[in-house]
């Protein structure tokens, strides 16, 4: 029923195209995707590990676990579960109990929107994990919950099957849909950044738009 239900995963995207995602740099994605699609800088990393997978998400009631011991059992090897916790930050809904779970089970991470806990054992289990607060506190498993439906976490709308990209400066969503585009675009961006990076070491060391730009505006001549 609406508000309590467990919804199958969309068909999963090319592997090949979800591979070529790992290693890229957040900010190069966020950028690509005009820079939009980034969780806020709220959402930190507590394993220290970066993240690559799909993602299976979780509407969960605060303070309330039931459906994100769900999202764990049906996910598959690498993906990433992400969960909304609707505002809450005192309840953890993640520990190490569950991420031994998810590690068995070769989960590729987890991003939570609220609090999690235990963070010394999930990182000594090499689990990535980020969360916007860490918290002693517990929660309930009772539900009511959704798994793969739309979500917000970290102000971004997350769908189930979007690919998931975490490293230490943030978060980034890449939607399922537009995944071939955004490739196309953050190398691009990555050839221009060369290119400048070559520019610099020739000497050309500040852009020379920026004068450009300034003469436009008439603050300088």
């Amino acid at each position: 029923m609406l508000g309590f239900r467990v919804l199958p995963a969309p068909p999963r995207i090319d592997a090949a195209l979800l591979d070529a995602f790992r290693g890229l740099a957040t900010p190069n994605l966020a950028d690509a995707m005009g820079r939009f699609n980034f969780m806020d800088p709220g959402i930190r990393s507590r394993s220290g590990l970066t993240l690559c997978g799909l993602a299976v998400t979780v509407n969960a009631r605060p303070a309330d676990n039931l459906m994100i011991h769900k999202a764990l059992q049906v996910a598959t090897p690498g993906d990433i579960v992400v969960v909304n916790t609707c505002g809450n930050t005192t309840s953890a809904v993640f520990g190490e109990l569950m991420c031994t779970s998810a590690a068995a089970a070769t989960l590729g991470g987890i991003v939570v929107d609220g609090a999690i806990r235990d963070v010394d054992g999930i990182r000594a289990l090499g689990f990535p994990a980020f969360s916007r607060t860490v918290c002693a506190g517990g929660c309930d498993k009772d539900g009511p919950g959704e798994v793969n439906v739309p979500i917000a976490c970290g102000g971004v709308v997350v769908c189930p099957g979007d690919i998931i990209v975490g490293d230490d400066e943030g978060v980034v969503v890449v939607p399922r849909n537009d995944a071939q585009e955004v490739l196309r675009l953050v190398h691009a961006l990555m050839d221009r950044e060369r290119t400048r990076i070559a520019e610099i070491k020739s000497g050309v060391w500040f852009r020379p738009d920026v004068d450009e730009l300034l003469r436009k505006r008439g603050v300088i001549e």
